[in-house]
């Protein structure tokens, strides 16, 4: 049976780089192992998401946060946008329940402008997911503008880390946390 796996990408507008860098991970995933996967982007949630409470969302933005919580795995992608990820895309992630990432493999993605952008997923994105108890893999990938040409991943350096976080992920996958450990899946 597949895993059911989600990529989120928090661009707010399509092609974007984010989309492609969380794609290469996705796909080569995809070749690893048997998946079942949909990618969201951040503009998929519509218009309308800034609400104070999950049950005022719209249903585009429901159920991306549904998806996100109902997923084997996680694969999440952010743009830089002043030394983190976006605002908007954190709000839809606050909408996700506190328990329903617990032991959830995740990947983590990002693209900026250039090597310092690189520190948002150790200073920002892994910090974000270690609130929810997730199982983020070691490596993350980040690119920045030379390494993303016309929608494809073309730097070899970047590519190996999106085979590395790939194949980490198909690990976790294969251990299953949640599953194996009585007290994770009673948190849940």
């Amino acid at each position: 049976m597949p895993v059911r796996i989600i990529a989120f990408s928090g661009n707010t507008h399509r092609p974007s780089r984010t989309r492609a860098l969380v794609e290469a991970v996705a796909g080569e995933v995809a070749r690893l192992r048997k998946v079942d996967l949909k990618i969201y982007d951040l503009v998929d949630a519509g218009q309308g998401i800034a609400v104070a409470s999950r049950e005022a969302l719209p249903l585009p933005a429901a159920r991306i946060v549904e998806a996100i919580e109902g997923a084997d795995a996680l694969i999440v992608g952010s743009p830089v946008y002043k030394g983190a990820y976006s605002g908007l895309f954190k709000h839809i992630i606050d909408f996700v329940h506190p328990d329903a990432l617990i032991g959830k493999p995740v990947v983590l993605a990002a693209t900026g402008g250039g090597p310092r952008h690189a520190l948002i997923v150790e200073h920002a994105l892994r910090p974000l997911f270690g609130f929810f108890s997730a199982q983020t893999v070691p490596t993350s990938v980040y690119a920045g503008d030379a390494e993303i040409v016309d929608g494809r991943v073309t730097d070899g350096i970047v590519l190996e880390r999106v085979a590395r976080a790939a194949a980490e992920l198909d690990v976790l996958l294969d251990l299953d946390l949640r599953r194996s450990n009585p007290r994770i899946a009673a948190a849940e």
